[in-house]
């Protein structure tokens, strides 16, 4: 990627030269990562038969609900197993549940990343943190504000939870939870990419519990 850089003034009026993605920053998308456990006990029970259902019955039936349960069809499809083409007779059942908090406030103390100040003898950058005021844990810009080095936003937790059944007896196989804090409440987006975090490595380390890089929401 190409870094442009633009003419800028400090406060005393000396001429800098700061990328364009500074100046731009606020409009840039992060990634967030999912944290993802999964207990497994699953067998070799790849090409057996399975079907997508919905943990609680408010979501069952629902469009927004199939969007989703086509995501985990397709991937259970992906490694080996077959969709049951009658729904009774399935081999494995496959249950999953989402739901996003109503989020909370975060507030976060910085530097101007534009100015420099007497108190940090210039230019700031916290290690680990581009700018000196960029959080890469959490994804969007979404609820922003704040004035003179002092910010706040709502971060919202999504989760999703998966679970796989043996149908003839009930015995459980799969036990898997993916969580990922974000500056985002877009379920359209965070679902799809905690499925996919769900499905990395699957079924993964029993108990082990890993953090996943999403991909940012595409503007």
């Amino acid at each position: 990627m190409t870094i442009l850089a633009t003419q800028v003034f400090n406060r005393k009026g000396i001429s800098l030269f700061a990328p364009l993605a500074l100046l731009s920053l606020a409009a840039c998308a992060t990634p967030f990562r999912a944290d993802v456990q999964r207990f497994v006990a699953l067998p070799d029970t790849t090409g057996q038969s399975f079907i997508v259902v919905a943990a609680d019955p408010d979501l069952s039936g629902g469009l927004e609900f199939g969007q989703y349960a086509m995501l985990v069809d397709q991937k259970m499809l992906d490694l080996g197993y077959r969709r049951s083409d009658d729904p009774a007779a399935a081999e494995l059942i496959v249950s999953m549940d989402y739901e996003i908090d109503k989020g909370r406030e975060k507030v976060v103390a910085d530097p101007d990343p534009f100015y420099p100040s007497a108190r940090f003898g210039g230019y700031y950058r916290r290690p680990g943190y581009r700018y000196g005021f960029h959080d890469p844990f959490l994804y969007g810009g979404y609820g922003f504000s704040g004035y003179d080095g002092v910010r706040s936003f709502t971060v919202y937790t999504t989760e999703l939870d998966m679970k796989i059944d043996r149908a003839v007896d009930g015995e459980r196989l799969f036990e898997g939870k993916a969580e990922a804090l974000s500056r985002s409440k877009n379920l359209t987006y965070l679902v799809p990419n905690l499925v996919e975090a769900m499905f990395t490595d699957f079924p993964g380390n029993s108990g082990e519990r890993v953090r996943i890089s999403i991909a940012p929401e595409k503007k």
